[in-house]
């Protein structure tokens, strides 16, 4: 087992993300049934990770993903300006009637008791209609690109979906990216494509051809079909590194090619109270993250946030340790803002990962 390869800094790209672009639709914490109004936050678990790289750490990203002509897909251009990453769209014209869409998400926030509650329409996605081909890879690879990045979300869109993703990582591995993919599984996505089997079939498919996983508990159980602890099971006090550590090490013996895996821990006491830790494997060896009492916000993109404060460190040179902990502390530091992308900067990363507290800063 050899430790990840990667590219000097001076590419075109740093980190290059496929997936699917949405808008996500949200009334805080008032439920869709009785909201009059909603806040739009631009998504996509794919696209979190560029946003997240481009603004909060400075790095040169991309995204090449389905984008409809119409006023939403304005909307969501705008936003994919403002936050810096680069484009590469595959364009689809709307009809005026029925689509091709871009897809919307509802997401309320929750509060204490209460568990947020997320529902999609993803009709006539845009996204969904992409396929291998879509993308000239060469082109967009020829400047060179250090990270290319995708995930379980967008490939379980269709059976097109998955392939290109194939087809992506096995480019992005010739022009000598490191290759990663967050299992993110969704149940009711994957009800979509056939259930849990096919799901898990589609996904063995990409991680033949990745460098790293990147996942919570449930994502390496039902994505790989990892055998795991019931982290739904409310006897377990806390979540415990070592459980996860041999889940990983059946992942690792499942896929031989994978150098790294990176998963984040997380107890829910409440909608807005959780216990926040996270732990990696990297070239053998085993690292774990503090644990943080988090009062959380807004929970969504956490996951996103800490696979980018790890990307980012170990783009940058920094130990593993380190890259644990900048990821740890980015994902904490996003569930602490309303939206999907961070509004960090790098200095609140790293004093936060150092054990900085939140005294008001004068």
């Amino acid at each position: 087992m050899s430790a990840l390869d990667v590219l000097p800094a001076g590419s075109d790209l740093d980190f290059c993300a496929l997936g699917a672009l949405v808008h996500r639709l949200d009334p805080g914490v008032i439920p869709f049934r009785t909201a009059n109004h909603f806040d739009v936050h631009v998504s996509g678990g794919e696209y979190n990770c560029a946003a997240n790289l481009a603004s909060c750490f400075g790095l040169k990203t991309g995204v090449a993903t389905a984008m409809v002509d119409n006023g939403i897909g304005e909307l969501i251009q705008r936003q994919v300006r403002a936050m810096g990453v680069r484009p590469f769209y595959k364009h689809f014209q709307h009809d005026g009637v029925r689509g091709p869409n871009m897809a919307t998400v509802y997401s309320d926030r929750g509060q204490g008791v209460r568990p947020p509650v997320v529902f999609y329409n993803r009709a006539n996605e845009a996204g969904a209609m992409l396929k291998p081909g879509d993308f000239d890879w060469k082109s967009i690879f020829a400047g060179g690109c250090r990270w290319f990045h995708s995930g379980g979300i967008f490939a379980a869109l269709s059976e097109t979906t998955s392939e290109l993703v194939v087809e992506a990582m096995k480019a992005a591995g010739e022009a000598g990216a490191i290759r990663s993919f967050d299992l993110n599984y969704r149940a009711k996505l994957w009800d979509t494509i056939g259930g849990l089997e096919q799901g898990q079939k589609m996904i063995a498919q990409i991680a033949q051809n990745v460098d790293c996983l990147i996942g919570n508990e449930e994502d390496l159980q039902k994505g790989l079909g990892i055998q795991g602890p019931d982290v739904e099971e409310k006897k377990a006090a806390k979540l415990d590194p070592k459980n996860f550590f041999a889940m990983i090490g059946r992942a690792v013996e499942k896929f031989p090619n994978i150098k790294l895996v990176a998963t984040t821990l997380r107890e829910v006491h409440s909608t807005n109270r959780h216990s926040w830790s996270a732990v990696l494997w990297y070239d053998g060896k085993e690292y774990v993250a503090p644990t943080a009492e988090l009062d959380v916000i807004d929970r969504i993109g956490g996951g996103d946030g800490f696979a980018s404060g790890l990307i980012y460190s170990l783009l940058d040179g920094r130990d593993p340790q380190e890259a644990l902990r900048i990821g740890w502390a980015h994902g904490a530091l996003l569930t602490t803002f309303p939206g999907d992308v961070s509004r960090a900067t790098l200095s609140e990363v790293e004093a936060f990962a150092k054990g900085g507290s939140a005294r008001v800063q004068r």
